[in-house]
C-alpha cells in the first residue's frame, strides 16, 4: 500500500518511502511538564498516535520506533518549582514538579486511548548529549560564546528559514525570539544559558547553566533515532522558532542536509470559535474534560477534523460524537478484538491521514451492517468501546431508582408536593428525570 504524507518542508504531499523499512523512525515533540496539559496539547498526541498505529499496520509493529520527549527544563517549570517549594534546592524542586506533572500527563492521555511511545526521553537525562552537540557547533563555526551564553549563529546556517518559509527579517519581526545585546543577530537562538543558585543548572565548559529549548530535541532525536530519520511531528505553532532551529542545529552539527525526511504539523485548536485563553475563560485541560466526557469521545472528536486543518472544539461537537460512538459500539466491548483496518478505511488514512474520509467509511460500514469491519477498524484506530460516563463515578443507581419509585408512589397517591420535592432533590444532584410512556428515566446533567 502506498502511504502519502504532506511534508511541511517541501509543501507537498508525496509517497512516504522510509529510509529503512525495517526501522521506520518518528519523533514528536512532547509536553512541557509544569501543569495539566490543555486540550490543544492533546491534538498532536492523538494525531501522531494515529500515525504511529498506521505505520505499524503498514510496516509491522516491530519495525517502527516512535520517540516522544518530555521537556522538563523550562522557565515556566522553574517558576512553578520556586513557587511551590521555596525552601527546597532548585534542582530537587524542579524534579518534584516535573515528576508529578508527567504522571498527570500520562494518566490523562491514557484515557484518550494513546499508545505509549517506544522511547520517552527527558531533557534532564540528556544534558551530556546537549553539551556535546553545542561543542561540535562551536568547533564548526556555527555557534559562539557571549556573556556566559552560547548561541547559534543563524547567519552561518545554509537555508535558514526554509522549513517555516520565512525570510530572516520576517522571522525576527514579531517572532518569539529574545532580543539581547550579546547576540550577533536578533534571530540567533540560545543553546546554553547561565544559571545562578536560584535556577537549575548543570556543569559545562561555559560554566554552570542549562540548555536552551531547541537544542534539547536536537540532542534527544539524534541519541535515539540517529542523524537523519523519517518523520518529525508537532503542532504548527512549533514550526518557528522551535523546529526551524532544531533543523538548523542538527544539520550543522551532524553535517547532513536534513534532520528528518518528512516534517508534519497539526493545525491550531480553538474553543467555541475563539482562541483558547485563560483571560477569555475558555482555557480547558484534558483532565477537566475527562471529568465530563469519556476519553474515547475526546479522541474521536479530535479525528473528525483533518489533522492539518484548524479545529473548533465545541460542546455540540462532543455531543454529536458521543451519539455517533454509541451507535457504532452498540454496547460492545472492543478491547479484546483484533484491530484491523478495513481496506477502504486504510485507503482513506493512507492519503495523508485523512481521518474525516475514514470516518465517512465507518458510517458506510455501519449502514451496511458490516460489524466486523466497523469494529475492527475502530479498534485499530485506538477505540475500546468504553463510553462510561465519568460523571457517573460514585453515583448510586439503586438509590436513584428507589427515589424514582418513591416519586411514582407519591404521584399515584396524588401527593404532588412530595413528588416535586423528590424531583427537585435529584435535580440538585445533577440528575434529570424524564417521564415517558414507558416509565421514568434519568440522566446526568453535571
Amino acid at each position: 500500500m502506498e502511504l502519502k504524507l504532506y511534508n511541511t518542508l517541501t509543501r507537498k504531499k508525496a509517497p512516504f518511502v522510509p529510509i529503512d523499512p525495517k526501522n521506520v523512525r518518528m519523533y514528536a515533540c512532547g509536553p512541557t511538564v509544569y501543569d495539566f496539559a490543555h486540550i490543544g496539547n492533546a491534538r498532536p498526541v492523538i494525531v501522531f498516535d494515529v500515525l504511529y498505529r498506521l505505520l505499524r499496520h503498514v510496516f509491522g509493529v516491530e519495525h517502527v520506533t516512535y520517540v516522544r520527549n518530555i521537556t522538563d527544563v523550562d522557565d515556566k517549570i522553574n517558576a512553578r518549582a520556586a513557587e511551590e517549594y521555596p525552601d527546597m534546592e532548585i534542582n530537587a524542586a524542579v524534579a518534584e514538579v516535573t515528576s508529578r506533572t508527567t504522571d498527570q500527563f500520562h494518566e490523562d492521555i491514557a484515557a484518550l486511548g494513546v499508545l505509549p511511545p517506544d522511547v520517552e526521553p527527558t531533557c534532564t537525562s540528556h544534558i551530556p548529549q546537549m553539551v556535546e552537540m553545542i561543542e561540535v557547533l562551536i568547533a564548526k563555526g556555527h555557534a559562539y560564546e557571549a556573556e556566559g551564553h552560547v548561541l547559534l549563529d543563524t547567519a552561518s546556517v545554509p537555508n535558514y528559514g526554509h522549513l517555516s518559509g520565512r525570510s530572516l527579517d520576517e522571522m525576527i519581526a514579531g517572532a518569539r525570539v529574545e532580543v539581547a545585546p550579546y547576540k550577533r543577530n536578533p534571530a540567533d537562538s540560545v543553546l546554553w544559558k547561565p544559571s545562578d543558585d536560584s535556577l537549575p543548572g548543570w556543569p559545562s565548559p561555559w560554566g554552570r547553566g542549562r540548555p536552551g529549548w531547541h537544542i534539547e530535541c536536537s540532542a534527544m532525536a539524534k541519541e535515539h533515532l540517529g542523524d537523519v530519520f523519517d518523520i518529525h511531528g508537532g503542532g504548527i505553532d512549533l514550526t518557528f522558532p522551535h523546529h526551524e532551529n532544531e533543523l538548523a542545529q542538527s544539520c550543522c552539527a551532524n553535517g547532513t542536509d536534513t534532520m528528518a525526511r518528512v516534517w508534519m504539523h497539526n493545525g491550531f485548536l480553538q474553543v467555541e470559535g475563539e482562541k483558547m485563553s485563560k483571560s477569555l475563560g475558555n482555557f480547558v485541560t484534558i483532565n477537566q474534560l475527562l471529568q465530563d466526557w469519556p476519553g474515547e469521545v475526546l479522541r474521536y472528536n479530535m479525528l473528525r477534523t483533518h489533522y492539518r486543518q484548524p479545529i473548533d472544539w465545541t460542546v455540540k461537537g462532543l455531543e454529536e460524537t458521543a451519539k455517533t460512538l454509541a451507535g457504532f459500539f452498540g454496547g460492545e466491548d472492543l478491547s479484546q478484538l483484533e484491530g484491523k483496518f478495513a481496506e477502504p478505511v486504510l485507503e482513506a488514512l493512507a492519503d495523508d491521514m485523512n481521518t474525516p474520509a475514514a470516518i465517512t467509511v465507518l458510517h458506510q460500514l455501519d449502514r451496511a451492517g458490516d460489524r466486523p469491519a466497523l469494529l475492527g477498524s475502530l479498534r485499530a484506530l485506538g477505540f475500546a468501546g468504553d463510553l462510561t460516563d465519568p460523571r457517573a463515578q460514585g453515583v448510586d443507581e439503586a438509590s436513584i431508582q428507589a427515589q424514582i419509585d418513591q416519586r411514582l408512589a407519591a404521584r399515584a397517591a396524588k401527593d404532588f408536593a412530595e413528588a416535586d420535592r423528590i424531583r427537585d432533590e435529584l435535580a440538585a444532584q445533577g440528575i434529570a428525570l424524564k417521564d415517558g410512556p414507558d416509565g421514568t428515566t434519568w440522566e446526568l446533567t453535571r
